[in-house]
């Protein structure tokens, strides 16, 4: 029997790939993770997998997957853009990365794993380039120093290597990261709770609530995932978003307009007192990304087709679902 392997299998977008290996009637799947945080459960609990393994066993366990793993799907990750500890973050994301990626070109193993937009800095260039890359904290680092050790072995790889630079990714599944969730899961909780949304005044040359991001919705990004697993042949890290600067005004108005059925604009809905601007917080001064905008040239040349959800139509999505709950 050949296994798919997803690590961080109950976290956000490694539980929505498990849901879509399933939809594909792929269910030898072993999942990966660490439950210390018990409630990521749930994302799980309508999945079916052939067997679960904790993050810190499963390296020590390699040897026994000798010859049964098709693919690796590695989204596991401490992805706290915060936390403090620097070795922590760089033996979870970093070397815990190096071990798989050994092992998968020893098996000739596909390796998809999670690497991030966070890589880019403050920008302001997008692309997979080594000059565009200046991570601002710990967590941007450890993953633009495993894509560094990628990009050294590609060139004589003997399997499928793909790192994915995840942008903004929203959407079902992630009420466990807390306050590192997407600003739509924050702003639809904000409006339910306070009746308005709350966002940063102005900073870096932008106006109110008019900071930029490349928002992209969860399966949006499952289906990239998907589509490297379907075409064996394509290597490389790439770009993972819409290819679309949107601002933080706009998500806001869509989760308020979703949640009333109208379709106010967002400076209609801050005369309203609906999206109110507060002051920017110290602690983020010169580690926050005022602008985002993933370059798809490289996915584009790849080969991978179709459009990504607009923030209008995938935060209405996702809000229509957190509503239902």
């Amino acid at each position: 029997m050949m296994y798919y392997v997803v690590t961080g299998a109950a976290g956000f977008i490694g539980s929505k790939i498990v849901e879509a290996l399933n939809r594909h009637g792929i269910t030898d799947i072993i999942a990966v993770d660490n439950l210390q945080q018990a409630d990521k459960v749930r994302n799980l609990a309508g999945c079916d997998i052939a067997d679960y393994v904790d993050q810190a066993e499963f390296i020590a366990k390699l040897d026994q997957y000798e010859g049964a793993v098709d693919a690796v799907l590695h989204q596991g990750a401490c992805s706290d853009t915060m936390e403090s500890d620097g070795r922590y973050m760089m033996e979870n994301n970093y070397r815990y990365s190096k071990i798989l990626l050994e092992w998968c070109q020893e098996e000739e193993v596909p390796l998809l794993y999670a690497s991030s937009a966070s890589v880019y800095g403050s920008g302001p260039e997008f692309r997979e380039e080594r000059h565009g890359e200046r991570p601002l904290n710990v967590y941007g680092y450890s993953k633009f120093l495993f894509d560094q050790s990628v990009r050294r072995i590609l060139p004589g790889s003997n399997s499928q290597v793909v790192g994915l630079r995840y942008f903004n990714v929203y959407g079902p599944n992630e009420a466990h990261k807390g306050r590192m969730a997407s600003v739509a899961f924050h702003a639809f909780n904000q409006f339910q709770a306070e009746g308005r949304v709350k966002l940063f005044v102005g900073s870096a040359g932008y106006g109110d609530g008019e900071q930029r991001r490349d928002f992209v919705h969860v399966d949006d990004t499952v289906a990239v995932n998907l589509w490297m697993l379907e075409h064996r042949g394509v290597s490389g890290i790439f770009n993972c978003g819409t290819g679309r600067a949107q601002t933080f005004n706009e998500v806001a108005a869509a989760v308020i307009n979703t949640v009333r059925g109208t379709r106010a604009s967002p400076q209609e809905l801050a005369e309203e007192s609906l999206i109110q601007y507060i002051p920017f917080p110290p602690a983020l001064h010169g580690k926050y990304q005022s602008y985002t905008q993933a370059d798809l040239s490289r996915l584009r040349a790849a080969g991978l087709p179709g459009e990504f959800m607009s923030v209008q139509q995938g935060v209405a999505a996702y809000v229509k679902e957190l509503m239902k709950r």
